[in-house]
């Protein structure tokens, strides 16, 4: 006898992204359950504590403007607050937080544990079960002729039998059955994981956490192709045992900008904790060099790919010779703790070599290691496999999200859970998936560069893969996705009112600016004169004059006599500024979108043949096969398919 249950939607994992996805999918009504291999587990942060940074601030920002929970979690539970890339222009101003690890985790568990519809569950989920139905319904086994690890050959079993595969539940290791209506795999780097440093080998999760060992198997006869990445963590040293004076202490701001539009500066700020800056140096770059041979990176140990943006010590030192120092971060883990990670020094060195690369960093000569770094090897699928929805394109009602789609980073898992949740919630109400465009936000980039372009390696989110991203700022999130995060269902109505206030205090007051007026006389000329502007010869708007480099809204104040009474908040006063002196640059790139949106709504037929399209090179006919993009800009994204090859669908398709 076994347990048997039954739920709407199943989420298989607990990190960022299952996180995510089971909240949205709970708050839309459907009852859901959460299976992690742990409940320490859930929204662990086993590498860097923090949230945000350089382009991953704005997925926070538009993962709280669509509903999502990350945002609010980080502003509970924060120890250091920074934005970064101020010196530069508004659309690359990220924010970053520094999270008490523990708190972080214990908040977001109390927030789940305390949602209506979400039931918490400690299992490995160890298979996923499948109907099929369609003119050959032999068993999805690859003895039987179903393909495990050719993603051409697995198109082909589907569509030339004309079968249809709907997942129906899965079954955990002891046996029990859960049956629903969709599945999101949110697996992270569990999937058959392998921590390695030196000849050091476990067979666990991270932080000496149980592995997901038997999942991989089940998918594998499924037909969904599996490849091994690696990430890697660097060592947490004990406070006690570090030599500040000799390093550079970092502040937080002074004044704090919280991650969630719900929340102001007021409602968040506390204490902040200093983080620390430190430099290798060539002691530590010889060691590494005389230790090579060791690195299991090196030695062909680590058979996975790694991210290119985050790369292990001995990886920068090998690839970037000339480069006499790099930068190393000492940050703290939590506020009652005394481990302190080392960001940047990423390794996979063995135990004895890791001592002595950080008792060559000036601040660490007598720092103890309280964990040793590591490598992480794991199973992941190629997100190609996947529509835009998430969705695997084969199989009905299984979506995935996180790492296990070939991403890295906590951000990136929490915007594709969020994204995963909420259409496997609209496809139970029979709804119309929910997907971003590249216009719409960093979310709509991500998923689009997963599922459309192959990625050999963990994918990180920068600003320069946003096309438009003088748009997609994070200070304007709220702007560009609350609307939608209403319609779906998960930013309510007394919120959703309090938006739209803040919208038209926006709108009115830029269309007032705009048409106020102000002469060329005394009492303005020397206003200039005092701020070291150039004179007026003519009657202009106060716009024109908030478009000047040395003005913003506050300065022309004495100037803006019609000014209301009321005073705006920051944000709005921000969101003025950047609206009236960027205004020539949007309205550039609004143009640009208008023609990136003409090709997104050219759509391909699901069922075209494209060994029917003439002239199609043979690469730009296998990768259209494989990807199926759903519109014509999505095929011209796809690498390998040419402008040309673009122009002969268009003709075949006479659109």
């Amino acid at each position: 006898m076994n347990v048997e249950e039954t739920y709407d939607i199943i989420i298989v994992g607990a990190g960022h992204a299952g996180c995510e996805a089971a909240l949205a999918a709970a708050r839309l009504g459907f009852e859901t359950i959460m299976f992690t291999v742990s409940l320490d587990s859930v929204a662990l942060m086993p590498c860097n504590p923090n949230i945000g940074g350089s382009s991953k601030g704005h997925l926070v920002r538009e993962i709280d403007a669509l509903g999502g929970e990350m945002g609010k979690n980080i502003d509970k539970t924060y120890i250091q607050s920074k934005m970064l890339n101020v010196s530069k222009g508004p659309a690359v101003h990220s924010l970053r937080a520094q999270a008490d690890k523990v708190e972080y985790t214990k908040q977001m568990r109390m927030t789940l544990q305390n949602e209506p519809h979400l039931t918490l569950r400690q299992a490995e989920v160890s298979e996923l079960i499948f109907e099929v139905m369609g003119d050959n319904k032999a068993p999805m086994d690859s003895a039987k002729g179903f393909p495990s690890n050719q993603p051409e050959e697995t198109a082909d079993y589907f569509e030339d039998a004309k079968r249809t595969v709907k997942v129906t539940g899965v079954k955990t290791y002891s046996g029990a059955v859960y049956h629903a209506k969709a599945v999101v795999l949110c697996t992270g780097v569990y999937l058959k994981a392998m921590c390695i440093y030196g000849d050091t080998i476990t067979y666990t999760g991270p932080n000496g956490l149980m592995a997901a060992n038997h999942l991989s198997d089940s998918m594998t006869e499924a037909g969904i192709p599996l490849r091994r990445f690696k990430t890697g963590t660097p060592p947490r040293l004990d406070k006690n045992s570090i030599d500040f004076s000799k390093m550079v202490e970092q502040k937080g701001d002074e004044h704090i900008q919280p991650f969630s539009f719900t929340n102001r500066e007021e409602d968040i700020a506390r204490e902040q904790i200093s983080c620390w800056l430190t430099y290798t140096g060539e002691e530590t770059h010889e060691i590494i060099k005389e230790n090579i041979d060791r690195s299991p990176l090196f030695s062909g140990v680590i058979k996975g790919t790694g991210p290119r943006y985050c790369p292990s010590i001995e990886d920068k030192i090998m690839k970037f010779p000339d480069k006499d120092r790099h930068q190393l971060f000492v940050e703290p883990e939590g506020e009652f703790t005394t481990e302190m990670y080392l960001d940047g020094m990423s390794s996979s060195m063995p135990e004895d070599v890791q001592y002595r690369m950080v008792h060559s960093v000036p601040g660490l000569e007598h720092a103890k290691i309280v964990r040793p770094a590591y490598a992480i090897e794991y199973d992941c699928i190629s997100a190609t496999d996947l529509k835009p929805s998430l969705e695997f394109r084969y199989i009905s009602g299984l979506f995935s999200a996180g790492q296990i789609n070939g991403s890295s980073g906590y951000e990136e898992a929490g915007a594709q859970g969020l994204m995963a949740g909420i259409n496997a919630a609209r496809l139970l109400q029979g709804k119309e998936p929910v997907v971003l465009s590249r216009s719409d936000g960093y979310i709509g980039v991500l998923i689009d560069d997963l599922v459309t372009k192959e990625t050999k390696e963990p994918y990180r989110m920068m600003t320069s893969r946003a096309e438009y991203r003088l748009l997609l700022r994070q200070d304007n999130a709220d702007l560009r996705l609350t609307d939608i995060g209403h319609d779906i269902g998960l930013i309510d109505d007394e919120r959703y009112e309090s938006f739209c206030r803040k919208r038209e205090d926006i709108n009115s007051e830029l269309k007032r600016l705009k048409n106020t007026m102000i002469g060329a006389g005394r009492d303005i000329q020397a206003f200039m004169e005092e701020h070291g502007s150039s004179p007026v010869h003519t009657a202009v708007s106060i716009a024109d004059i908030i478009r000047r480099p040395e003005f913003n809204y506050e300065t022309v104040k004495p100037i803006d006599r019609d000014r209301p009474e009321r005073v705006f908040s920051k944000e709005v006063i921000e969101q003025i500024d950047i609206s009236i002196k960027y205004e020539g640059y949007i309205e550039r790139q609004h143009r640009q979108v208008e023609h990136f949106l003409k090709m997104e709504k050219k759509k391909i037929p699901a069922d075209i043949d494209y060994s029917k399209v003439k002239n199609l090179r043979v690469e730009a006919r296998q990768k259209l096969e494989l990807i199926r993009p759903e519109s014509i800009g999505q095929a011209a994204r796809i690498s390998g398919v040419s402008p040309a090859d673009v122009n002969m669908i268009l003709l075949y398709l006479n659109i």
